[in-house]
């Protein structure tokens, strides 16, 4: 058992670590959110969005979560990602189980906080989250299978209360009642033994759960309260937010195909031992990571991240700050953490939403280059004016 207190600008966090398969700081860091709900963030470190990671260190996470889904769950079984976070891990894990089980029958999707036009949608929420409204949008191919499916897998990168779960699962078993068991799969489980313990009775199915670390953790908030940041979700129905149907939004059954013929290309123009930032914009985060992986397959030194749209302070774990507009268009402020313009000597900013001035202030603050992903295979690369 490993005891940790960390006394941050917002309170003091006390974390117990009950079972680690990989040693707590190379999975996680510690930061303070601007966030009254939550004053505090379990930063990871292997899941590419708050700091920078390599391909090789992802992939080792989502081998692992996908080893530890048991392998009695009967199909189809249908993978969900939460946005946006975990929408990146997510794939990767699902990808990584296809693998494993290359005759399982199964489907991934992710949750969104976009509409993607007149695909049928459902709703749950993130209570504890600055941005709690979350959809997913189903196909009519991805509702099929998902109305045979026998289990359900959720995958995110953390889970404290496991409240978001709860209530996505409500929501899943309502409108698909044949589903018979649940798994869990998750980077840091914080929930605690006792409620490891019940999760079977609390989401009234058999339910399992499989985490790179275990423990729990307690939160005293300081007499001075979390900074309360601008509101970081303005939905509206019926706006356009350019988020594409084709990478997963709205069910996917099949990994995605990594786009080899750009990697070739741009390894010709990186020189040996520069630096690699592939870096994935808002929800779009897995197609990025398989660009850097084609990259570091190809002997170049590369890391990928992803801008957000959290709020975090500059303490502990959260260095350098970028602030850039949103790319979505909801005009939400976004962040990149940990990166510092002239840090990397490439810069790859990939993107599902169309050319915007959002994208031009981002990599001119970075020095980067705009990459347009129409699919998995038509990437248009943008000047950048």
């Amino acid at each position: 058992m490993n005891l940790v207190k960390q006394q941050m600008p917002t309170g003091e966090l006390t974390l117990k670590v009950d079972e680690a398969r990989f040693p707590l700081d190379w999975l996680i860091g510690f930061a303070a959110r601007a966030n009254a709900k939550r004053g505090f963030l379990f930063l990871s470190k292997v899941l590419g969005k708050h700091w920078p990671v390599t391909p090789r260190a992802m992939q080792t996470i989502h081998d692992d979560l996908a080893a530890q889904i048991p392998p009695s769950l009967p199909g189809p079984v249908v993978f969900i990602a939460m946005a946006e976070t975990a929408v990146g891990l997510g794939q990767g894990v699902f990808e990584a189980w296809l693998r494993a089980n290359p005759n399982g029958k199964a489907l991934f999707l992710h949750s969104s906080r976009y509409r993607v036009g007149t695909v049928p949608f459902f709703e749950f929420e993130e209570s504890h989250s600055h941005a709690p409204r979350q959809f997913l949008h189903l196909s009519d191919a991805a509702s099929a299978l998902f109305s045979t499916a026998r289990s359900l897998v959720l995958i995110d990168d953390e889970a404290s209360t496991g409240n978001t779960f709860a209530n996505l699962v409500q929501v899943c078993r309502a409108r698909y009642p044949q589903l018979e068991k649940l798994h869990l799969g998750v980077i840091t489980n914080f929930m605690g033994q006792a409620a490891n313990g019940g999760l079977s009775e609390r989401f009234g199915l058999p339910t399992s759960i499989g985490a790179a670390l275990s423990g729990q953790y307690a939160f005293q908030a300081g007499a001075a309260p979390a900074p309360v940041a601008a509101s970081a979700q303005r939905f509206e129905a019926n706006a356009e937010r350019g988020a594409s149907p084709a990478f997963g939004r709205i069910g996917v059954g099949r990994a995605l195909a990594p786009p080899q013929g750009l990697a070739v290309q741009l390894a010709q123009e990186i020189g040996a031992g520069d630096s690699v930032l592939v870096l994935g914009t808002g929800e779009f985060m897995h197609p990025s990571f398989l660009l850097a992986r084609e990259l570091e397959s190809l002997g170049k030194n590369v890391v990928v991240q992803s801008t957000t749209r959290s709020p975090i302070l500059s303490w502990g774990s959260v260095g350098h700050i970028v602030r850039c507009d949103d790319n979505y268009g909801e005009g939400i402020a976004n962040y990149l953490y940990n990166v510092a313009p002239g840090q990397y000597q490439h810069v790859l900013i990939c993107h599902e939403t169309p050319a915007s001035p959002a994208l031009m202030q981002l990599a001119g603050q970075l020095n980067g280059r705009l990459f347009h992903f129409l699919s998995e295979t038509q990437i248009e690369e943008i000047p950048v004016c």
